[in-house]
């Protein structure tokens, strides 16, 4: 016998198992599901060993076989279907039979800007939050900020923002400097998942509280102190001097004598 060549029972064993198994090739399941099919593949094997050994032959327990693992398999937890219109849906994976594969939905990995106008001196809420599931363990996130009213996704213009670790992020009382883009990277171990971006445009006055404590606090920074009163030296004038009791003492005379010779002088000179 040429090597290469079959024997006609054993062409004939091969297309009967094609036969019996048509339609499983092309079929898909969910990714996290091929543990328990091959578990049933595992337990058709052996239990196809066990009818060749008894009846002699495999024909006869193909098509029962077929039937289980088809029951197996319609049982199996179906993957969920992508949800649009970003994010890596791992609970979406499907494994394909025919070429052992695996694919996942074709979105972007980041979700579209969400426009949010608040307010002065309200609050803003950011919700990180996705329409799809997520994995049940080691889910993180990650909060960035791209300021200067910018809205933007590119991730060049942002930068981190430390202590900000949950699903939810708060601004209060939120202020025109505070305009800007946010976002929010949903990561697990490490990887990934989806991005999400959060404009945030802040309009309006500011409240009648604030108002009021502004211009008091511009009117304490526009005050100044009076000058400190200084005590001045009494300089009475020479009526005053005349009228003041014990004011024409010899000493004073004197003095206005004097004073009454230089005044004649002086009118002299000029004169």
């Amino acid at each position: 016998m040429f090597v290469g060549s079959e024997d006609s029972k054993i062409r004939k064993c091969r297309d009967a198992l094609t036969d019996a198994f048509e339609g499983f090739s092309d079929m898909e399941i969910n990714y996290d599901e091929r543990s328990h099919l091959h578990d049933e593949f595992t337990q058709m094997t052996v239990f196809l060993q066990e009818v060749a050994a008894v009846q002699g032959s495999f024909w006869k327990a193909f098509t029962s076989a077929a039937a289980k693992l088809k029951r197996t398999i319609e049982h199996l937890k179906k993957a969920q279907d992508c949800i649009p219109p970003c994010g890596v849906q791992e609970a979406a994976r499907r494994f394909h039979c025919w070429g052992c594969f695996s694919t996942i939905c074709d979105l972007p990995l980041d979700c579209p800007v969400q426009d949010m106008l608040v307010n002065r001196g309200d609050q803003a809420l950011f919700s990180c939050i996705v329409a799809f599931q997520l994995p049940e363990s080691e889910v993180t996130y990650s909060w960035k900020y791209a300021g200067g009213g910018v809205r933007t996704q590119d991730v060049s213009y942002f930068r981190d923002l430390p202590g900000s670790h949950g699903y939810l992020a708060r601004i209060r009382p939120v202020q025109p400097r505070h305009s800007g883009t946010f976002s929010c990277v949903i990561l697990h171990d490490q990887r990934p998942l989806a991005r999400l971006y959060f404009y945030l445009n802040v309009t309006g006055p500011p409240p009648p509280e604030e108002t009021e404590l502004q211009v008091t606090f511009r009117e304490v920074m526009r005050w100044t102190p009076r000058e400190a009163e200084m005590i001045q030296p009494w300089r009475p004038s020479l009526g005053e001097l005349l009228t003041r009791p014990q004011a024409l003492t010899p000493g004073n005379l004197l003095l206005l004598a004097a004073a009454a010779a230089l005044g004649s002088a002086s009118v002299t000179v000029l004169v």
